[in-house]
């Protein structure tokens, strides 16, 4: 990798580069349900008061998703800020790969199929979030599995749905259920046999992250491999029974069920059955494949270990290559931020918690895992606390900027990036108190940075990846009113907002080389988060490369 260029023009700052990324904030298109409006922020009202500010695009096809009717993620946003150009994502290249019947020509789909037909009694078995949220998976994606599958003579299909409650609508569940078990009906002949199996919501069961809760995992193996999860005549039963059991709990938080015929699970998975994680992406991925495929294990007690033919939609992580096999490859991603800074001898510090601690090392270096440079690189993880994150919707904001501060007074980097969760976790429970206390807590931080920045000289570049709490309700598409539940509150929405997120650029010691003033029209419009990777390159004296989308500064 070739080093920057440097910038002749640029006249240098005492302090470091700070990248301060506030994970699920953004500006809110309806008053009502904006959570980050509705808090205090004196602070960050205050940075965006005397410095130069812009609104960034953080969904659809600006982060390389199929559409603009597409929602952001931290995932392809923090790609988009750490690689400085816009890659098709998961679902377009897997929507893509089935439009042109490529999934189904590939090795990996040959060796799923065929391990099944080798004997009548193995199964198919599909895990993965049941939604078309399209930001870990879709519907629409596993439909054309199952259909495909039946073509080629598979006899038995067994799904284990993961509800989402959070992509989607938050009590969205029969919208999905409904539909597919009359698809699945209209399937099923003589010949073949495809049923849900067993399931749960995806924030009790299966889809942690970063080991931030192995006993999810946990008891999603307890779930779909070895059916020892409370028994249901159909999924539709276990849904109904639980919200009946169990009032005001949403779909992510569901608990596990098998279905099952004569108090026998239907759905069990066993020697010689072949099995698809259908997510198409990583994060929530990986601690599953990890239990089918690593010979060595020790989160917990997997009983028996099934031996199958094990693949996932696509490669979760393309350094240790997981899975071993895998259906749709990722996009190929090269000349990312960190690679050229550490070319470049930056001294670079990245940090968040667990919950977003992969997203600014991982995702931001282009789906990389380790570092560029080990002697210029270091990686600071904060361990996020085991507990729904309404209790504690501070979360470690205050602990992340402890370290941060320390290290702008320390000299020793050139370039700190950091995530507070709390807008993105936070937002993703749809208690609209919780999330107004997350971001208060948070601006108290932004203070504390602040002044880190005023008395070492270094600059500060806030934005996000994407929008959440500031769209907290659920709204009528046709007239915007909010949408309301029969006891007349507001209808939480839990998933990610398609608003713009900010850009501010705090640079208290500007020597003139940019326009330095408070208002919109110092920076460069019309731009998406990708535009970060040139800003923070700019600022810290190098040219950007040629093919980097555009900085927001004027320069």
């Amino acid at each position: 990798m070739k080093a920057l260029e440097k910038n002749p023009n640029w006249k240098g700052r005492r302090g470091p580069v700070v990248l301060v990324i506030m994970d699920g904030v953004g500006y809110g298109k309806y008053k009502e349900g904006d959570a980050v409006a509705a808090s205090k922020m004196d602070n960050l009202n205050l940075l965006t008061d005397i410095s130069p500010h812009i609104k960034l695009k953080a969904h659809g096809t600006a982060v390389g998703l199929p559409s603009d009717e597409d929602m952001g993620n931290s995932e392809v946003g923090h790609n988009a800020m750490g690689c400085g150009r816009v890659f098709n994502q998961g679902a377009a290249l897997v929507s893509k790969s089935i439009e042109t019947n490529a999934i189904f020509q590939g090795s990996a789909w040959k060796e799923i199929v065929n391990n099944v037909n080798e004997s009548a009694n193995s199964t198919l078995h599909f895990i993965g979030l049941f939604s078309d949220g399209n930001v870990h998976s879709h519907m629409d994606h596993l439909k054309a599995m199952i259909t495909q599958a039946k073509k080629e003579n598979v006899k038995n299909v067994r799904i284990h749905i993961l509800f989402d409650g959070r992509d989607v609508g938050e009590t969205s569940a029969f919208e999905y259920l409904d539909p597919f078990e009359t698809f699945l009906k209209e399937l099923n002949n003589g010949g073949f046999d495809a049923k849900i199996a067993s399931g749960g919501g995806r924030m009790w069961i299966t889809m942690d992250r970063y080991g931030a809760d192995w006993s999810m995992v946990d008891r999603g193996w307890q779930t779909h491999v070895l059916g020892t999860a409370r028994q249901f005549a159909s999924a539709r039963e276990a849904v109904e029974t639980y919200r009946k059991e169990i009032p005001g709990i949403i779909d992510q938080d569901l608990k596990e069920f098998v279905v099952a015929e004569g108090g026998k699970p239907i759905g069990t998975i066993e020697d010689g059955d072949s099995v698809i994680y259908f997510n198409f992406r990583g994060d929530r991925a990986l601690e599953m494949t990890a239990a089918f495929e690593d010979d060595v294990f020790d989160k917990f007690d997997r009983k028996r270990r099934p031996k199958v033919c094990y693949a996932g939609m696509m490669e979760y992580d393309g350094d240790l290559h997981v899975p071993s096999r895998y259906l749709v490859s990722p996009p190929s991603i090269d000349k990312t931020m960190g690679e050229y800074l550490a070319a470049s001898g930056t001294r670079t510090l990245a940090i968040s918690e667990t919950q977003k601690f992969g997203h600014v090392t991982y995702f931001f270096n282009g789906n990389r895992t380790g570092k560029f440079d080990e002697k210029l690189e270091d990686y600071i993880e904060i361990k996020s606390d085991v507990i729904p994150f309404e209790q504690k919707p501070l979360m470690k904001c205050k602990e992340i900027t402890d370290k941060v501060v320390e290290a702008i007074q320390s000299g020793k980097y050139d370039f700190i990036r950091l995530n507070y969760p709390n807008g993105d976790m936070v937002g993703h429970t749809g208690v609209y108190k919780a999330v107004i206390e997350s971001m208060e807590g948070m601006d108290v931080q932004l203070g504390r940075l602040k002044k880190a920045a005023d008395e070492s000289g270094a600059v500060m570049v806030i934005t996000a990846d994407h929008g959440n709490s500031d769209d907290m309700f659920e709204h009528e598409k046709k007239t915007g009113a909010v949408s309301l539940k029969e006891d007349g509150t507001p209808k939480a929405k839990t998933s990610h907002s398609l608003n713009p997120v900010p850009c501010i650029i705090y640079d208290p010691e500007c020597k003139g080389e940019y326009p330095n003033e408070p208002k919109e029209s110092c920076l460069n419009e019309g731009l998406g988060i990708s535009s970060v990777a040139s800003t923070c390159m700019l600022l810290l004296g190098f040219i950007p490369p040629a093919d980097y989308d555009k900085s927001v500064l004027k320069m």
